[in-house]
């Protein structure tokens, strides 16, 4: 391994989870350009199911194309590569934007421990000048850094986490802070976050051997949204008191919106969003596909989960501002794909995808618009 990495430690975020609940305030107004799919206010309204076209079958993704996303790529040599994973902080509220993350053609989000969660971004079709904060690893991350065969740049970890990183197959595709890695130091109004370029990670990899493309087939892509959806213009996803989002479609855009907490909300009842937004970028968070993974949390120790994305379970999927009831699976070493309840191909619309992880014995409660969820594990 290579010298100058940190001692594994990180500090636990200071709060406690919720009891599970569910929001019962009105949707807030929405500052952006394109109206959303729905002026509803209160989730008893009625909402006129949206027309639902008969599917294209699923075909494999062409050679040319991005296997992540369905779409072509301006720079093909971008695919020639491993991805790469950054693990991105969404707590403190005080840190947020978050900077490169509207750029990831997949992001994972799931709960660490204390109410608090965190994203880990996938980059493949596009670079980032600066991705960050970064933060520490969870035992999740193996899962994930295994299905996408990517470099993982993170912020050590927890003891039993980083042994588990550090003498797994993919030790040599880890990336922490170090004299010789390529990660950087941003102290914007004081504040001292650690950050990445992806490019630097591509040269980085390629150095040390660890370039070239690497199979990441298996999701499938349509334009044409599949038969059979229910209204999904909007889904809610809490985690706990203080981590709770939402996502709106946008027909003129084509795409969900996130809406994230801005404020604690304990007792269930008095949420407030605010629009996500890219720092990098300036553009706000948007998905052609949002994802719910239900998945077994394991509790390791003190709080610390093991959340095992391998096997199987139940899922939900959102596009086109519709929903779908399905099944999302993964082998030991292939990437997250979706099933339709009669083991067909559940396909993806062409663009990225945002994957929400919450425990396989959380609350799901459909509703007018889509579906509320309520994070709960063991």
């Amino acid at each position: 391994m290579a010298c100058g990495w940190p001692t594994p430690s990180q500090p636990r975020p200071p709060w406690r989870g919720e009891a599970p609940g569910t929001d019962t305030t009105g949707i807030p107004s929405l500052s952006v350009t394109a109206e959303p799919s729905t002026t509803t206010t209160t989730e008893q309204a009625t909402l006129a199911p949206t027309d639902t076209p008969t599917a294209a079958a699923p075909t494999a993704v062409p050679a040319n194309l991005n296997p992540l996303t369905g779409l072509a790529v301006a720079d093909q040599t971008l695919l020639n590569r491993r991805p790469i994973v950054v693990k991105v902080q969404n707590v403190p509220r005080s840190s947020r934007p978050a900077w490169g993350l509207s750029l990831a053609d997949l992001v994972f989000e799931y709960y660490t421990e204390e109410g608090a969660t965190r994203f880990a971004a996938i980059f493949y079709s596009n670079d980032a000048k600066m991705v960050g904060p970064i933060r520490s690893g969870r035992f999740i991350d193996a899962d994930i850094v295994r299905a996408y065969k990517a470099m993982f740049v993170f912020g050590s970890a927890y003891q039993a986490e980083w042994d588990r990183f550090v003498n797994s197959d993919f030790a040599s595709q880890l990336v922490v802070e170090g004299d010789n890695t390529p990660l950087f130091r941003f102290e914007p109004n004081g504040q001292n976050y650690l950050m990445v370029n992806t490019a630097d990670i591509t040269a980085f990899a390629a150095k040390r051997g660890l370039g070239g493309q690497q199979n990441l087939n298996g999701m499938t892509f349509t334009t044409v949204a599949p038969a059979g959806g229910q209204p999904g213009t909007q889904t809610y996803i809490r985690y706990s008191g203080v981590i709770y989002n939402r996502w709106d479609f946008y027909p003129a855009l084509g795409k969900y919106l996130r809406f994230s907490d801005n404020a604690d909300d304990f007792n269930n009842n008095k949420p407030v969003y605010l629009k996500a937004t890219d720092r990098l970028t300036g553009q706000p968070i948007a998905s052609d596909n949002v994802v719910v993974l239900l998945v077994s949390h394991e509790l390791y120790s003190d709080g610390i989960y093991d959340i095992l994305l391998s096997g199987s379970g139940d899922a939900y999927a959102f596009r086109d501002g519709l929903s779908y009831k399905v099944r999302w699976q993964r082998d030991d070493t292939g990437v997250v794909t979706l099933i339709n309840t009669d083991g067909t191909p559940f396909p993806f619309k062409p663009g990225n995808t945002w994957f929400e992880v919450i425990g396989s014995t959380s609350r799901v409660q459909q509703i007018a618009e889509g579906y509320r969820f309520q994070h709960m594990a063991p």
